[in-house]
């Protein structure tokens, strides 16, 4: 992707749409519902308002559906083959190693730690603006542990000095 344009970032657009719509919702229901039923039927909602209380309920459930409990990927390459194909789609568990939020990232429960065999995504650490792949979704397995050495010669796959099958 050329680096000069803004990554889509699905999280932000539902947290965005939640808060505007979660507040015109509210303002309305806080200063101007009540004006509207005393004047009874020359009174009608507004478009906006209408359309915002009815979509308010369902991006908070998408919100926190995809922030807290599971969210769909889909596998981008071949580093996962045989298990995962080019254009499988995963539902990934958002609750196994702790909650976060949305957009920040932040921790604020920790649940779990990954283990060996698990099939993690994460966000491309890329150090700089202008990297390329910085953000993108990567989909792997883990073969290391904190403290594990590992080490690829001759075609296999080492863990602590131990071949891996």
């Amino acid at each position: 992707m050329d680096s000069g344009l803004i990554r889509f970032d699905f999280a932000m657009l539902m947290v965005l749409l939640a808060a505007f719509t979660g507040i015109v919702w509210g303002i309305d229901k806080l200063f101007f519902e009540k004006r509207r039923r005393r004047l009874g039927e020359f009174a009608q909602e507004p478009t906006l308002v209408e359309y915002c209380r009815s979509f308010f309920p369902v991006i908070f459930v998408v919100l926190f559906l995809r922030s807290f409990i599971a969210e769909p990927f889909r596998i981008p390459s071949s580093s996962m083959m045989p298990t995962l194909l080019i254009g499988d789609f995963i539902l990934v568990n958002k609750f196994s190693y702790g909650v976060r939020l949305p957009v920040l990232n932040a921790k604020v429960i920790e649940v779990g730690k990954p283990k060996r065999g698990d099939v993690v995504v994460f966000k491309y650490p890329g150090r700089g603006r202008e990297d390329p792949k910085r953000g993108e979704d990567y989909i792997k397995r883990v073969i290391g542990l904190p403290g594990d050495t590992v080490e690829y010669r001759e075609k296999t796959v080492y863990i602590n000095g131990e071949p891996v099958a």
